[in-house]
């Protein structure tokens, strides 16, 4: 057992869950993940298998990603997404698909964005999630994310469906809320999937639950096949 597996996350499950019940069904322990996904949140999870495999995650993870995600405005969470306490309720402007996609244009390129308290980043030694499920208010620096683009595929009010690619270290999430911002309202995530990592798609990935200790090994690709797919991958 060793190697990489492309693995589509259900919602409802953490990036831990995955990599627990790989860890059963491989009776590998050294088993790690590329870029973890929010429970909420489905699609391509990669996951590198055996301390040889492991080695290489950091090349995985600087790899850019694609993402499909549904906002819904009107609403601010403490998560920003559908997993939070409502914090606030705010009127909807008209719309319209034009207006819409010149915002999200607006977005593209470098741009400045304050990670969301509810996540892993570390402060002090400790996640930031930690000190938020406490309730206790922690100054989060912005950090210089990249939008290689983002376009709307539908506007079904109160809910915006949008495609983006981005750089390593960038939360939908937050990028959900900005765009709601700039739009005159308020808004969380209902949904997000992410459809790529790199050359990896998610039509490629099983899902965990089709997993069994027979068939395992079946899915579990070479880290040198996997290694010279990035080394094929142009830069964005």
């Amino acid at each position: 057992m060793n190697g990489v597996i492309l693995i589509d996350k259900p919602a409802g499950i953490t990036s831990f869950d995955v990599v627990y019940s790989l860890r059963k069904l491989t009776k590998v322990k050294k088993i790690g993940h590329a870029g973890t996904l929010d429970p909420f949140a489905t699609g391509l999870l990669i996951v590198c298998i055996s301390r040889n495999s492991t080695r290489h995650i950091d090349r995985f993870t600087q790899l850019e990603k694609t993402y499909t995600a549904k906002l819904r405005l009107g609403k601010k969470t403490d998560t920003a997404d559908i997993e939070g306490k409502i914090l606030k309720v705010a009127r909807i402007p008209e719309l319209s698909r034009n207006k819409i996609s010149d915002i999200l244009k607006d977005f593209e390129g470098q741009i400045e964005q304050v990670p969301p308290t509810f996540s892993a980043i570390k402060k002090d030694g400790k996640p930031l999630y930690k000190f938020a499920r406490k309730g206790i208010e922690v100054k989060v620096e912005s950090r210089t994310v990249t939008i290689h683009s983002i376009k709307l595929k539908d506007y079904i009010p109160p809910d915006i469906i949008f495609c983006t690619k981005v750089s390593k270290g960038t939360y939908i999430r937050t990028l959900g809320e900005d765009i709601a911002q700039k739009l005159g309202t308020v808004g969380h995530l209902i949904e997000l999937r992410r459809d790529s990592i790199g050359p990896f798609i998610a039509s490629e990935a099983i899902p965990i639950d089709e997993l069994t200790e027979d068939t395992i090994k079946h899915h579990i690709h070479p880290i040198d096949e996997m290694t010279e797919r990035l080394s094929n991958e142009r830069p964005a």
